[in-house]
C-alpha cells in the first residue's frame, strides 16, 4: 500500500486508501464479535426485523447497524433480497463469484481466488475511486471457508490476519436462508482490529477528505422540510461501504437474469444505479467514469497472470 513517507499529499492519499478497507472488510468471530447466528436464530431474527425491513430509509427490505469500540470497527447488514436460496447458495459459495460480485464496489480493483495451502485464498487489492496501475492498490489476502452448505443454511467465512497500516484480523461472515415466495434473507457481518497508526490514518482521512461525509444512521428528528441529521466519522465509513458492498451483492444476483455474456454490463449498471438512490452518502464519480475503469479492470482481472 502507499503509505506515508514524506508529504501530506501521500499521507491523505493513504489513510483514503485505510478508510476503504477498514469500512469494507469486517467481520463476526475476531476481535470481540460473535459468531454466526445459524439457521434458527437467523430466521428468528429476520422475524423480528420485519418492521425495519418493511418501513425504512433505506428504500427497500434492509438492515444497517454499526458499533465503534477502543481498537474495533463492525458493521452488520441484513436485507432480503428477491432470489431463490438455491441460487444465493450457489453463487456465494463459489469464491470466484465473488470476487466477480466484489469488483463491482468502486475501490475494489482486483480480485483473484487461488488455491493455498489445500483451501482458497481470495487476493483483493483495494485502491482509489479512480482508474490508476494496479501497484498502487493495497493487497489483503483472505482465506475463504464455506462453513457451511445445506439445504436450508449457507455460511461463507472469509479472514485476513494482516492488513495495511497496524491494521489486523480482517474478517467476512456471510450466512442466508430461505424465506417464503423464492426469496433469501442475508447477514453479513465484518469486523477488524486495529491499533495506533490505523487510528491516526483515519483520523487524517476524517479531518480532511473525509470531512462531511456521512453514513445512514439517523443522529436526531429532522426538521421539517430539512434532511435528518446523519453519523459520521469512522461509523458514517463502516456504513458507507456496507452499502456499497450490500449493492454489489444484489447487483450481482440481478445480473443472473441475463446471458453469461451480459452479466458483467448489467452488473455495473446495477451497481451504479442503486448508488444514486443513496447519493448524499455514496456519490464519488459519474457513471461513463466508473464504467469506463471497471471494464479496464475486470478485463485486468480476468487476464493477469
Amino acid at each position: 500500500m502507499m503509505w506515508f513517507i514524506h508529504t501530506s499529499q501521500r499521507v491523505i492519499r493513504h489513510a483514503i486508501v485505510l478508510s476503504l478497507s477498514l469500512g469494507l472488510f469486517m467481520s463476526a468471530w475476531g476481535a470481540g464479535g460473535s459468531q454466526a447466528l445459524g439457521p434458527a436464530a437467523l430466521r428468528a431474527k429476520h422475524l423480528a426485523l420485519g418492521p425495519q425491513l418493511a418501513s425504512n430509509q433505506f428504500q427497500g427490505p434492509l438492515y444497517l447497524a454499526s458499533t465503534e469500540s477502543a481498537q474495533q470497527l463492525e458493521g452488520d447488514v441484513y436485507a432480503l433480497v428477491k432470489h431463490p436460496f438455491g441460487t444465493v447458495s450457489t453463487e456465494l459459495s463459489d469464491p470466484r463469484h465473488w470476487c466477480d460480485m466484489l469488483i463491482l464496489h468502486l475501490n475494489i480493483k482486483f480480485c483473484r481466488a487461488r488455491p493455498a495451502g489445500g483451501g482458497t485464498q481470495l487476493d483483493v487489492r483495494i485502491g482509489r475511486k479512480h482508474d490508476r496501475p494496479l501497484v498502487e492498490a493495497s493487497t489483503v489476502l483472505f482465506s475463504y471457508r464455506t462453513a457451511a452448505v445445506e439445504p436450508e443454511y449457507l455460511a461463507i467465512e472469509l479472514d485476513a490476519a494482516d492488513g495495511p497500516l497496524d491494521t489486523h484480523d480482517y474478517k467476512i461472515l456471510l450466512e442466508a436462508v430461505p424465506i417464503a415466495q423464492g426469496q433469501s434473507f442475508i447477514h453479513m457481518r465484518y469486523s477488524f482490529a486495529y491499533g495506533r497508526a490505523g487510528r491516526v490514518a483515519m483520523q487524517l482521512y476524517l479531518a480532511t477528505l473525509g470531512r462531511g461525509k456521512v453514513g445512514f444512521t439517523p443522529t436526531a428528528a429532522a426538521s421539517p422540510g430539512e434532511p435528518p441529521a446523519l453519523i459520521g466519522g469512522v461509523r458514517g465509513v463502516v456504513e458507507r461501504n456496507t452499502m456499497r458492498y450490500y449493492l454489489a451483492i444484489e447487483s450481482y444476483l440481478d445480473a443472473l437474469a441475463v446471458p453469461p455474456p451480459q452479466r458483467f454490463e448489467k452488473g455495473l449498471e446495477g451497481w451504479f444505479a442503486a448508488t444514486q438512490k443513496y447519493a448524499r452518502q455514496l456519490y464519488e464519480v459519474d457513471r461513463a467514469a466508473y464504467l469506463d475503469m471497471k471494464r479496464k479492470e475486470y478485463l485486468r482481472q480476468q487476464t493477469a497472470p
